[in-house]
């Protein structure tokens, strides 16, 4: 029997090198707000996240599980330590369904979505990693197995910028083999029409590197509202994109269904935290396609209970933001057509440090990733490799 005897969250805080985020390099749901008086601050602080937290469940006969949240870690730290361990030390991981409803339940009142919501995933997350160790198979494996020889993969690191740098960074990985992108907007309602005419030159530009064989997705990143996005929509449609992603704030349902009414087909879910959260999005023909983020959302356990959803309602799951807890989802479930893919870059925004504190991610070659059978768990560990760089609580 392994029962679980700790669970332990491990606040990560980069203090090493940073890049600056370039200026407009994308839309936030923060650019609606004008600049003025004390509280003006940069708009682009809202991407820098320079923590993580790791959260580790341990058997009493030694196993270990590793999971991750990255969003608001400290908070996720005290919630895992103050609400969620005292709920699962005591069990057996097998009972994960049990546990998550209990996490789930227990903390209902002020969980649900957001904070609540993330740290139940890096528990959940945790338990699955352990579950494949104990079992000694990759955890795709035990949800399901292969559903395709290798994944597909976009490659996602295209942000906004000059238009020669946009050029060239999309002729360096099209050269890679890659046939699919997605390209940030840099513009958003408060830059009027000018902002609408850069971002088109952007996308153009993209277009004119990469043609028309390949796949173009774009995202505004809930940098828009409803009115600006019908403004610039019809002038996208030439360009063929695959999708525009979170053109509008994640609650707006109303918006998104106007506008996945349209002819460009509308994504998102990287801010929706629920089962019932994503049936409210498919009931009103919100998104056609649906990016929610294992760490985000519950978990694995949730995780499957949305592809089911989703594959009921015949729109695909494209998970946000790739990494290990993504991938194994979509290599087991017919309805993840593809992952999101980023390569291993200096910390600038945040998303980085997954690269910077774990090893044992997948490279992507010629636009697939590739998933060892014989690797248990996730198919991650812990690296020392940059502790110099990490203040660690």
């Amino acid at each position: 029997m392994h029962k679980i005897k700790s669970v332990t969250a491990k606040l990560y805080e980069w203090t090493g090198p940073t890049v600056p985020p370039l200026a407009n390099f994308c839309t936030n749901a923060s650019d609606a707000l004008p600049d003025f008086g004390a509280s003006s601050r940069d708009k682009m602080d809202s991407f820098r996240f320079h923590q993580w937290l790791v959260c580790e469940v341990e058997t009493e006969d030694g196993l270990v599980g590793i999971g991750n949240a990255a969003l608001c870690p400290p908070l996720i730290k005290e919630t895992i330590e103050r609400y969620l361990a005292p709920l699962v030390i005591g069990h057996d991981p097998h009972d994960y369904a049990y546990l998550w409803e209990k996490m789930y339940r227990v903390t209902h009142a002020w969980g649900r979505k957001g904070v609540g919501m993330t740290a139940i995933s890096a528990v959940d997350i945790a338990i699955w990693d352990l579950l494949g160790k104990i079992h000694n198979q990759p955890v795709f494996k035990l949800l399901g197995g292969r559903t395709k020889d290798r994944i597909p993969c976009y490659y996602s690191k295209l942000y906004a910028a000059d238009l020669d740098t946009m050029q060239q960074e999309a002729q360096t990985w099209y050269d890679k083999g890659f046939t699919m992108f997605k390209s940030r907007f840099g513009y958003g309602p408060r830059d009027g029409t000018r902002g609408v005419v850069e971002n088109l030159k952007r996308v153009e530009a993209v277009r004119e590197v990469i043609g028309y064989d390949c796949d173009l997705m774009l995202e505004a990143y809930m940098g828009w509202n409803v009115d600006y996005a019908k403004r610039i929509i019809p002038k996208l449609e030439k360009y063929q994109p695959r999708w525009l992603e979170e053109p509008v704030i994640a609650d707006d349902i109303d918006g998104y269904s106007q506008l996945n009414a349209g002819p460009i087909p509308i994504s998102g879910g990287e801010h929706e935290f629920s089962l019932l959260g994503f049936k409210q999005l498919l009931d009103a023909k919100a998104v056609s396609v649906i990016q929610y983020d294992t760490n985000r959302v519950g978990g694995i356990t949730a995780a499957q209970k949305i592809n089911a959803l989703a594959e009921a309602y015949q729109v695909p799951v494209i998970p946000h933001a790739g990494q290990m807890h993504n991938y194994h989802l979509t290599m087991a479930n017919f309805n993840c057509p593809m992952s999101e893919w980023f390569p291993v870059f200096d910390v600038e925004i945040g998303n980085e440090l997954f690269y910077y504190i774990f090893k044992g991610d997948p490279e992507a070659v010629d636009g697939f990733l590739q998933l060892d059978d014989n690797t248990p768990g996730l198919g991650i560990e812990l690296d020392d490799a940059h502790l110099d760089n990490f203040r660690i609580s």
